[in-house]
């Protein structure tokens, strides 16, 4: 064997499962064929977190009189903007770099491809350089990623010109004057928002009818709300049944209650989910389980076949970075026979619009849903020292707790900051806390975690400052 472990792929998922089994004294290398940090860090997470800000800041520039601030002459350069944003994304991709040289992980750049063989399969590279190179380990771990999803017999196909997937909008030459939005998902949100905020025309299109779906509802509506206040544009429960584009932009046709209805737009951004990255990889010869574009696998990522493992979104979801590397680092430590133990920890989503929003576990419905008898606890950030102070009053904290128990099983939020906040309850609800502990827990002030503590003592009519 070259390996004891080969991770093909080196997105949050495989860099960090890589640094993990170099850490526990597995002979490592990671296989990739376009950019260390995969595309979270290139194309995604982390560069439309820079654009946002950008975007955040400009927006505020225009509200400084409420903090009694003046600022003359606002503008932006678009291209400096897009220019940090890549800046950061390759100062990150040179950490990853780095840290795969100080945990001595062989970086191979290329194409992998598998081929039976036992006890493992064997990965042969076309090597970036030229020629090939054909590898060994006694595990293999997949986790090439996903991308966008295109549906081209209406349209929604990527041109780079017209029709952008995130890649494209993250690179744009200028910033359009009208902008259509098709899926009101975390990304479709994040650049309504930040385009939003460079004072694009935005409409977003949502075939179900509410933006952001997977969201509680009343956080949903909230959002919804909120966002209309900044300008943005909505049509729900609307399908798109046709995109064309001419050199002016592009014309969708939509039908939403048996009416149908044309919107044109400079540019359309199509964000309507993800295919997973399974073809060319050898997968159906070694007899790999392959659903919906995604690798089948246990609790533990292993496929079936011996030697096998996937992790990340080429996993199936929720397709979110955070969720990969825990997958990630959860594998290895099966594979060294460690006995994880974090299976079952709790996922948060976030999504980094204007307002923020957050969640981790079970919304109200789903609760109800599944036959819980609940207790539901709300806390307003108009109501909330620190937010006032910082002029930072939408939004509200809400959280379900399990009547009969106490168990948390779920905290949705939204507001300014709630990104950062979420991770508290992510923690509760991996402990196990009840509202006992929550309740117990010396929140510091003036802070916008106190509102955390709130809606938990509201949900048992012991709320303070409501």
């Amino acid at each position: 064997m070259d390996f004891d472990v080969i991770v093909i792929g080196s997105g949050p998922g495989g860099y960090v499962a890589a640094i993990r089994a170099a850490q526990l004294g597995f002979k490592t290398a990671i296989v990739e064929r376009e950019l260390l940090g995969g595309i979270c860090l290139n194309w995604g997470c982390i560069p439309t977190k820079a654009l946002l800000k950008s975007g955040e800041l400009y927006e505020q520039l225009g509200h400084l009189e409420s903090y009694g601030l003046s600022v003359t002459g606002r503008s932006y350069d678009f291209d400096k903007v897009v220019q940090r944003s890549r800046g950061v994304a390759k100062t990150l991709n040179g950490g990853v770099a780095f840290l795969m040289k100080k945990n001595k992980i062989e970086v191979i750049e290329g194409t992998a491809k598998l081929e039976k063989s036992s006890p493992a399969p064997k990965v042969v590279i076309a090597l970036k350089a030229g020629g090939s190179r054909t590898v060994q380990a006694k595990n293999v771990i997949v986790a090439t990623g996903a991308r966008a999803r295109a549906i081209p017999s209406i349209g929604l196909e990527p041109d780079g010109d017209k029709v952008w997937t995130y890649r494209e909008a993250l690179v744009p030459k200028s910033a359009p004057e009208s902008l259509i939005v098709i899926g009101s998902g975390a990304i479709g949100i994040e650049f309504a928002s930040f385009f939003r905020a460079l004072g694009s025309d935005v409409t977003v299109i949502e075939a179900l009818d509410r933006i952001l779906p997977v969201e509680d509802e009343e956080v949903s509506k909230a959002a919804h709300k909120s966002f209309e206040k900044r300008g943005l544009k909505f049509r729900v429960a609307a399908s798109v049944k046709k995109l064309t584009k001419d050199k002016s932009g592009v014309t969708i046709e939509l039908e939403s209650g048996g009416k149908t209805e044309s919107l044109k737009a400079d540019v359309a951004i199509v964000a309507v989910g993800i295919v997973g990255n399974v073809e060319n990889l050898g997968l159906e010869a070694l007899g790999v389980k392959i659903e919906k574009t995604h690798i089948v696998t246990d609790d533990n990522g292993a496929t079936g076949v011996a030697g096998l493992y996937a992790i990340g979104d080429v996993a199936g979801p929720p397709w979110l970075a955070h969720k990969a590397s825990h997958e990630g680092i959860h594998c290895v430590e099966h594979i060294a026979g460690l006995k994880p133990t974090n299976l079952h920890s709790p996922v948060p989503g976030c999504t980094y619009s204007t307002p923020q929003i957050a969640s981790v576990g079970l919304t109200e419905a789903q609760a109800k849903a599944k036959g819980l008898d609940v207790k539901v606890g709300r806390y307003p950030f108009k109501n909330h020292g620190k937010n006032i102070a910082s002029g930072e009053t939408d939004g509200f904290v809400k959280t379900v707790f399990d009547a009969k128990t106490g168990a948390l099983l779920g905290a949705h939020m939204i507001g300014a900051e709630v990104t950062e906040m979420i991770q508290g309850f992510t923690i509760a609800m991996t402990m196990e806390a009840t509202e006992a502990e929550l309740m117990a827990t010396c929140f510091p002030h003036p802070t916008m975690s106190e509102a955390m503590h709130e809606s938990t003592l509201d949900a048992y009519g012991r709320a303070i400052h409501i």
